[in-house]
């Protein structure tokens, strides 16, 4: 349980670390295309909610709308909020990778890498690209048995709490990708990293998740999961200490 909670903790770190300077700067553009991206989320799922509740509005089967709804809207929430999440991460890997690259520097007091500035980002964008791919076929494949356990008797009453860990997975997956593939780890190496701290991985992407939905917080959640990954890596996660714990 200490590890769940020291987990939970690092993206709470995030919160500080993003207003120290030198790293500030790392800020702002994933910041921007957070609050952007999220705002269009809320529009347009709102449209969508809209929509179908119009839909079901007559016929012989309004009766049972008060049943079926709830169910949907944690459903499509919960789709909408990954893939947006997936879209958001994307445009913004280039950035997050300079920005968890500034907070480790920070926290480990060595000087930031020549990256190439300007110059790096296209090949940030190709890797971001392969990485992200990755990462939504990983989710595809396990998420749609797992939105289908809501809809099996008996198994639906435990569907959201396997909703919620593998929520959890996914994120910390997401997050820790940028210190990580800093240092050229690959997607399937992460996971077998954050497996041998699978207690402080799930932790931390609880933590992510609750800070997601809170409003206007959701507005810098990214900034802050990047920079809480960076934190966690450089204490827990690298091989290093992974070897000595």
């Amino acid at each position: 349980m200490n590890d769940f909670i020291t987990g939970f903790k690092y993206v709470f770190s995030g919160f500080r670390l993003i207003i120290q300077p030198g790293i500030r700067l790392y800020v702002v553009i994933p910041f921007l295309i957070n609050a952007l991206l999220f705002a269009s989320a809320i529009a347009y799922g709102s449209n969508i909610l809209s929509d179908f509740i119009d839909s079901w509005s007559t016929g012989w089967w309004e009766w049972i709308r008060w049943l079926l709804w709830p169910l949907f809207v944690i459903i499509a929430l919960a789709v909408l909020f990954f893939c947006f999440t997936i879209v958001a991460n994307l445009i913004a890997a280039p950035f997050n990778g300079f920005l968890a690259e500034a907070v480790e520097s920070k926290l480990t007091n060595t000087a930031l890498t020549d990256t190439g500035g300007l110059k790096a980002i296209p090949d940030e964008i190709i890797r971001a690209i392969k990485s992200e791919s990755r990462k939504f076929l990983y989710f595809v494949i396990r998420a749609i048995p797992l939105l289908l356990l809501f809809i099996i008797p008996v198994v639906q009453v435990a569907a959201p709490f396997i909703w919620v860990l593998f929520g959890s997975w996914m994120l910390a997956l997401e997050y820790m990708d940028y210190p990580m593939g800093n240092h050229g780890i690959v997607f399937p190496e992460q996971r077998k990293i954050m497996i041998m701290k699978k207690k402080q991985t799930f932790g931390f992407g609880l933590g992510v998740m609750l800070i997601t939905f809170i409003p206007v917080v959701n507005f810098i959640a990214m900034p802050v999961a990047v920079a809480g990954a960076s934190k966690m890596w450089v204490d827990k996660l690298k091989p290093a200490q992974i070897t000595s714990s």
